[in-house]
C-alpha cells in the first residue's frame, strides 16, 4: 500500500462532520453525556454569503457550527464547478476558441469531460422551445454511446432516443448565454475551417488527424497546460502535482481529501473536469446551468 499523507482541510471538516452527527446521535439516543452534547450543539452567527446559499436564507440569523472542524474551513463554490475567480484566468491561459469553450461548458455546468467530448451537434438544442419538449431554455442531451469515434462516453446510461429527427431523453443540462455565445464562437471559426463531417461537436484543430473527433485526453492535456500556464494563478509558486492527472475508479476523489497532496493545479483541474467530488443526481428535469 502507498504510504498514507495527512488529510487537507476539505476532508478534515467532512470528518469533522461526520464526528460531530455520530456523538449527537449517541447522546441524544441514550441519554447520556449531555455536557459533550451542549458542547457540540453550538451557533454561530450567519455571514451574508450563508444567507446566500441557504433555502430563506435572508430570514437566518444563526447557523450551526462545528467545533471539531479546522480553523479557517475554505467555503467553495460546488465541487465540480471552478473556484470563484478561476475561470477568468483559465480563459486567458487558452489560445483556441475551442478550448475557450470548453473551460465556459464546464464550469458552467456539471458536465464530466467524457460527456463534453462525446457530444455530437444533434444533442445541442440551443434555443428556446426545442422540439423535444424536455426544457424550454436552451440545453443540451447528453447520450451514453458505445460507438464514438473518438471513445468517449458519457459516465451516465440514461434512455435515450431519435423522433423524427430530434434527440430526447439522456441527461440534460441547461445552456447558459455563455455557453451558447462560446458555442457559435467556436462553430463560425475553427469547426466550419477544419470539420469533417463526422458530426461530433469537439475537432482535433492540428496535427495528421486535424477536423477529426477530439478525445477525453487530449481535452484534459489541454486543460493541464491550461492550469499550469503563467497566466494561470494555481500555477504561481506552485511545483506539479501527482493530482494533476484525473484517474478513473476511487482514487480520483483524492483531490479534494489530499491524500495525494494539496497542490492547486491538481485541485483546479479535478474541480473543472468534473472529477472532484461524486455527481448528485436530481431527476427528473434539468440540472441548471451556472447555478
Amino acid at each position: 500500500m502507498p504510504p498514507k499523507r495527512p488529510y487537507g482541510t476539505a476532508a478534515l471538516s467532512i470528518s469533522a462532520t461526520v464526528l460531530k452527527g455520530f456523538y449527537l446521535h449517541q447522546c441524544v439516543k441514550r441519554g447520556i453525556n449531555n455536557q459533550l452534547r451542549e458542547a457540540l450543539d453550538v451557533s454561530r452567527l450567519s455571514t451574508t454569503a450563508d444567507r446566500k446559499r441557504a433555502f430563506l436564507g435572508h430570514v437566518k440569523t444563526s447557523m450551526p457550527a462545528n467545533p471539531l472542524a479546522p480553523p479557517n474551513s475554505p467555503r467553495r463554490r460546488h465541487p465540480k464547478m471552478l473556484p470563484d475567480g478561476a475561470r477568468p484566468e483559465l480563459l486567458g491561459s487558452v489560445n483556441t476558441a475551442r478550448d475557450e469553450m470548453v473551460v465556459t461548458w464546464l464550469s458552467d455546468s456539471s458536465l464530466r469531460i467524457g460527456g463534453l467530448t462525446g457530444l455530437h451537434l444533434v444533442d445541442l438544442h440551443l434555443r428556446e422551445n426545442a422540439d423535444c419538449g424536455e426544457c424550454k431554455s436552451p440545453h443540451v442531451h447528453v447520450c451514453h454511446r458505445q460507438t464514438n469515434p473518438n471513445r468517449a462516453r458519457a459516465k451516465k446510461k440514461e434512455d435515450w432516443s431519435v423522433t423524427d429527427g430530434v434527440i430526447c431523453g439522456g441527461e440534460i443540462y441547461r445552456a447558459s448565454p455563455a455557453m451558447v455565445s462560446s458555442y457559435f464562437k467556436y462553430m463560425t471559426t475553427e469547426y466550419a475551417k477544419h470539420a469533417t463531417g463526422h458530426g461530433m461537436l469537439l475537432i482535433q484543430l492540428s496535427g495528421p488527424t486535424t477536423g477529426e473527433p477530439w478525445t477525453a485526453d487530449a481535452a484534459r492535456g489541454m486543460l493541464r497546460r491550461a492550469v499550469g500556464g503563467p497566466n494561470c494563478p494555481a500555477a504561481s509558486g506552485r511545483t506539479r502535482s501527482p493530482a494533476v492527472h484525473p484517474r478513473e475508479g476511487p482514487g480520483r476523489h483524492d483531490a479534494e481529501g489530499g491524500r495525494r497532496g494539496e497542490g492547486a493545479p491538481g485541485l483546479l483541474l479535478n474541480q473543472l473536469d468534473g472529477h472532484g467530488q461524486p455527481e448528485v443526481r436530481v431527476r427528473p428535469g434539468p440540472r441548471g446551468a451556472g447555478r
